[in-house]
Parts: C-alpha cells; sequence; structure tokens
C-alpha cells in the first residue's frame, strides 16, 4: 500500500478512462425499505423511479462516470432504468453489465452459464442499454456445469463482433482469472472485498500487476469494523471524514486499479461517496484500519 493514490483515473482495458468511485445499481430495485442486506430481493424495478432517475443523473453531475448493472437487477428493469436515466450517455460514461445468473423466484440466483445464453443475454442488453455495443461485459459467475473455454468464447465472439467492447468476470479466483485470461483478454474483476471481507487479496495483488481493474462490490464494511471506538471510527475523526468515506479511501489506496462500486439511493450518500476520493490517509492510519 501506499500512502496516497497514483491517481483518479483508472483506464479499463486500457482504454475506458473512468474515475474510481463508480455506481452500483444493484440496490434500485423495488421499495427504498426492501434494499438493505444482502439477502435484498432485486426483484422489481425501483417504486421511486423519478428519485432513481434523478439520482443516477447527479452522480454524472458530480462527476462519476462509471456505472455498473447486471440483466439479473429486477429481471433487466435495472439495465432499462440505467437507459431512461442517461442515454443518450455523455462522452466518456462507461456501462458496465453482466449476464449468467437467473432469477425464477425473487430469493433464487442460479448460476448459467450456457454459452448461447451468454450470447442472448447480451443480445437482450444491448436493447435494454439502448446501445450497440456494450463497454464491459461481465460474466456474473463462472458456471461449472460447462467447459470455461466455451462461456469465455461466447463472450469473445460477442467481442469479435463488436457487440461489447471488454470482457469481464465476478467471484474469480487467480487460477480461473488465469485460465480464462487464456481464452481472451480479461479487462476486469468484480468480487467481494472491503475491511471485513479481505479474502481476494491475492486477486488484487495479481490484477494490479497486470493492470486489470479490480471492481470490489460491497465495498463499505459493515459491523465491528464500522463500530463506535473502533479503528475506522477513529481515523474518520482523525480525518474529518465519514467512516464510509474512509472504508472507501482505504480500497483506493490498496492499490491503483481497485475501483469501488458503492450503490446508494441517498444523494447525499452519493456526494459522500464521491468526495471519498478527496480523502488522504497516511500510511499509520492505514496500518491501523489493515490490521
Amino acid at each position: 500500500m501506499t500512502n496516497t493514490t497514483d491517481s483518479t483515473i483508472f483506464r479499463i482495458g486500457g482504454d475506458l478512462a473512468v474515475r474510481r468511485i463508480g455506481y452500483g445499481t444493484m440496490r434500485l430495485a423495488g421499495a427504498p425499505h426492501e434494499r438493505g442486506g444482502m439477502t435484498a430481493p432485486i426483484w422489481t424495478a425501483p417504486t421511486d423511479r423519478a428519485e432513481s432517475i434523478a439520482l443516477l443523473r447527479r452522480a454524472v453531475d458530480l462527476g462519476v462516470n462509471f456505472f455498473d448493472t447486471a440483466d439479473a437487477y429486477a429481471l433487466g428493469a435495472g439495465e432499462e432504468l440505467l437507459a431512461e436515466a442517461l442515454h443518450p450517455y455523455r462522452d466518456g460514461v462507461v456501462i458496465a453489465t453482466k449476464a449468467g445468473v437467473v432469477r425464477p423466484s425473487p430469493t433464487e440466483w442460479i448460476t448459467h452459464g450456457h454459452p448461447a445464453y451468454l450470447r442472448q443475454q447480451a443480445e437482450l442488453s444491448l436493447r435494454r442499454l439502448r446501445t450497440d455495443r456494450i463497454d464491459l461485459f461481465q460474466l456474473h459467475r463462472i458456471d461449472p456445469a460447462y467447459p470455461l473455454a466455451d462461456q469465455i468464447g461466447a463472450l469473445r465472439q460477442l467481442q469479435e463482433e463488436g457487440k461489447i467492447r471488454h470482457i469481464g468476470l465476478s467471484e474469480v479466483t487467480v487460477e480461473e482469472l488465469t485460465a480464462a485470461s487464456r481464452i481472451a483478454p480479461v479487462a476486469s474483476v468484480q468480487n467481494v472485498y472491503n475491511l471485513a471481507e479481505r479474502g481476494h487479496d491475492a486477486v488484487i495483488d495479481h490484477t494490479a500487476e497486470r493492470g486489470i481493474a479490480f471492481l470490489p462490490y460491497f465495498p463499505v464494511a459493515r459491523g465491528e469494523h464500522a463500530a463506535d471506538g473502533g479503528p475506522l471510527a477513529a481515523v474518520a475523526e482523525e480525518v474529518g471524514a465519514t467512516r464510509s468515506q474512509v472504508a472507501l479511501a482505504w480500497l483506493l489506496h490498496r492499490a491503483p486499479n481497485v475501483i469501488p462500486i458503492p450503490g446508494t439511493s441517498s444523494p447525499a450518500h452519493l456526494a459522500e461517496n464521491v468526495d471519498a476520493l478527496r480523502v488522504s490517509l497516511t500510511e499509520e492510519q492505514i496500518k491501523r484500519l489493515t490490521a
């Protein structure tokens, strides 16, 4: 770790310049009271649609230019919402989506990586996002039921057809990433990672060495790490920032390829998240947070 970020910009795939605080749209679904926790259904379009659209547009005004969604979020309604809010997309706005998970009910997220299915879902995402090419198309999960070469091969075919620009993976190990990279160039990895959940340190180090973007989802630690009297609270007081901002700043300091994608339906929290780019941490503070 270093005590300052190299830059507030990272180039995904070497050419998509994005600010290093993005926006994850997963939580913009259903009613506001249904969005919290790890078991939120993410099943229907948001009931506060006008407010959600205004929030996405506000994010662009604040300088956010990287938005992450998936076909599984509200059965495609998440992609439709993003297009309604931001299309025609401003120059520099980068849209990432995912395929490879089916939703037969509000409580089920089932991996499905049949190559024909992945290609079909890309076609549907293109329509919902109102674009001719998806900037970053991510395999939501690797499906052990099908050869990895077939799943990545389907994405490579879409890339060769000009329908997607870059390929990404989600919830993978270094070994899986290495195997996939032999089939097609991989521009990003999206794994869960935050102060409390650091199981993918090896993946961060591997991707940083190779210029691959690392997109931590659920980037803001909860529970014990965010409690009163803990190191996060202490550092936040020292630097005059919120605990969420310090948690995001810690991620930014972790490696120059890390691009957190916090989601929120609150305009105040949105602005707070973006301002985490301004938070500077000392080596001593980073060590306390990391311990």
